[in-house]
């Protein structure tokens, strides 16, 4: 049995897979999926699994080197946007690396998700919480 924390298998070998800059889109229930990329999909319902609780998973293993997120997030949802910040920035601090986040409008971010290596869809019912993580490198 695997040791570490991130225990689902499918996130685990893509983590694992991830190579400098391949991006890994972290989405809410409702972000259309392109056909494509990989398709994890964890939602069971609404709020289950949270956003939160999936990247606390992902960051555990993956090192991040850029975030992008919807611009339309700060306005619709500020309090998930600035509790995205928190968790960014203290995975920044853990991984001993800055973390850059840019931010484009939902259509040129739905665009871009077809360019994730896979697209893991949460439970998370708030409005434009997605996220595109550029994987770093640990050295």
């Amino acid at each position: 049995m695997k040791r570490g924390k991130l225990l689902n298998a499918p996130l685990s070998a893509l983590v694992a897979q991830m190579g400098h800059t391949d991006e890994i889109t972290v989405c809410d229930a409702g972000l259309p999926i392109p056909a494509g990329p990989e398709r994890i999909d964890l939602a069971l319902m609404a709020g289950t699994p949270s956003l939160e609780t999936v990247l606390t998973a992902l960051f555990t293993d993956l090192v991040v080197e850029k975030v992008i997120m919807a611009s339309e997030l700060k306005l619709i949802s500020p309090l998930a946007h600035q509790a995205l910040l928190d968790q960014i920035a203290a995975h920044a601090l853990d991984q001993g690396k800055p973390i850059a986040v840019e931010y484009c409008l939902h259509e040129t971010f739905k665009s871009r998700t077809r360019q994730s290596k896979a697209i893991v869809r949460t439970g998370e019912v708030t409005p434009y919480a997605n996220l595109i993580l550029c994987a770093g490198v640990a050295f």
